[in-house]
């Protein structure tokens, strides 16, 4: 399978938004906008669940669009992927998904 990495090192492909959007599936939207509420404790409902690639034009979810400080960073450093900043390991801004997301690193460094 070839990946969509994202900003922050996450697979599109794997991911539930980008694949309930391309297949336009409203069950799985339904579920993800449920799971990520309660991850996040947010108000989130299945028509904020919409996403092309947060690194490409298209739809993107709401938190993506304005509120994802990782993208936001990136696209100021113009940078391809967070793999690509010097920061990298140190960087306060990526470090929680990489603590709860480990494996994302190998993305960011392919």
């Amino acid at each position: 399978m070839n990946k969509k990495i994202t900003y922050c090192g996450l697979n599109c492909q794997t991911c539930d938004a980008y694949l309930a959007t391309i297949h336009n599936d409203q069950k799985l939207k339904e579920a993800t906008a449920k799971k990520w509420a309660r991850l996040n404790q947010a108000p989130i409902l299945p028509q904020h669940i919409h996403c092309e690639d947060c690194r490409m034009p298209g739809a993107k979810t709401i938190f993506c669009e304005t509120m994802c400080e990782i993208r936001k960073c990136a696209i100021k450093k113009e940078v391809s992927t967070c793999g690509h900043c010097s920061n990298l390991e140190t960087c306060r801004t990526i470090e929680s998904i990489l603590k709860h997301n480990p494996s994302i690193i190998k993305n960011l460094k392919q």
